[in-house]
């Protein structure tokens, strides 16, 4: 065993991140990542201070013939006694299911925010006249071919939710990889963060960019009820599912190797940690799914209603804050 591989495994023995990790050497995060993929080698200063956080001699560092010593394997039996073993096949085929999961599922998130817009555009032109239909007439279309979309994206996200249920263990449960499938998520990561990077960008530079048809429509018209302003009014929510789409599609992507790799939120720490808070994610977004139903139904403002999703997002950072603060005091 090389010495990329015994710091990834002795990383993982004792639950740390990579950033964890890097705090506990006085390093960048960059240099854990370069020495675990072997494109790099830390200098001797660095080696004594491994084998002191390990806890393991620089001579099992530095050869490869060398077995991990007795020390660790009773710190790994004791800390990762329920931790599933993650094979090359494995990790590639959650990969494949990860880059085709997200695309359903960005595209049906993309459905919801596209339902309403024939609603808003049939029932704004029914009430000004400009069309045949009848206001009643208008709403009854509109409102068919929302239900018809939100079913498509419903169908999706149980589609793809039962078809992911045998990966579920990587999001809740401690993992170990076995031999090379580090440096194989590794390598995927490093080649996809530019266009992780370029669809979060552009995708959050359409959502808070969306609102601006609404604008030039209330400038250049003079009533609300203008053909422009109901064109604007559509307009708003497909940029901002444009937008959606790109953030949903490259977070999941992004999240799945974070999920095989125990980095970012899907730590060991951070897998304790979202368990804790499950119920009160399940009852947080059922209320927000609630409130902006209720609010689009009774109001028919599907043009403003969208802004409920930003504002929970907001304010669930603040309850999962304060909810961490809490349990750290007790």
């Amino acid at each position: 065993m090389i010495l990329a591989d015994k710091i990834i495994e002795l990383r993982k023995k004792n639950g740390w991140s990579q950033e964890e990790l890097a705090q506990k050497l006085d390093v960048s995060r960059q240099s854990i990542s370069k020495w675990e993929s072997a494109g790099s080698v830390p200098d001797m200063n660095k080696i004594l201070k491994l084998s002191e956080v390990f806890g393991v001699s620089t001579d099992f560092l530095l050869k490869d013939e060398m077995e991990m010593p007795e020390t660790a394997k009773a710190v790994a039996v004791e800390t990762d006694t329920e931790a599933v073993r993650v094979s090359m096949e494995e990790a590639s085929s959650f990969i494949a299911f990860r880059n085709t999961s997200s695309a359903r599922t960005a595209l049906g998130v993309m459905l919801c925010i596209f339902s309403p817009i024939l609603l808003i555009v049939l029932t704004s032109l029914s009430e000004s006249g400009r069309i045949s239909l009848s206001e009643y007439q208008g709403t009854g279309i509109g409102l068919c071919v929302m239900m018809v979309m939100i079913a498509a994206a419903v169908a999706l996200f149980v589609m793809t939710g039962l078809q992911g249920n045998r990966y579920e263990y990587l999001e809740n449960s401690s993992i170990d990889t076995e031999y090379g499938v580090d440096g194989m998520v590794r390598e995927k990561k490093e080649r996809f963060r530019p266009v992780f990077t370029r669809q979060l960008t552009i995708g959050i530079v359409l959502c808070v960019l969306g609102v601006i048809p609404l604008f030039l429509a209330m400038i250049l018209s003079f009533t609300s009820a203008s053909l422009l302003y109901t064109v604007a009014e559509g307009g708003v929510l497909f940029v901002i599912g444009i937008g959606v789409f790109l953030i949903v599609r490259c977070s999941m992507i992004w999240s799945g190797m974070n999920m095989l790799l125990e980095e970012g939120d899907y730590t060991r720490a951070g897998k304790e940690e979202s368990k804790r808070m499950a119920p009160v994610a399940s009852i947080y977004w059922c209320l927000a799914v609630a409130i902006y139903l209720a609010y689009s139904f009774i109001t028919r403002r599907w043009d403003v209603s969208w802004i409920v999703w930003p504002v929970a997002g907001v304010l669930y950072g603040v309850v999962v804050g304060i909810m961490k603060a809490v349990h750290s005091r007790v």
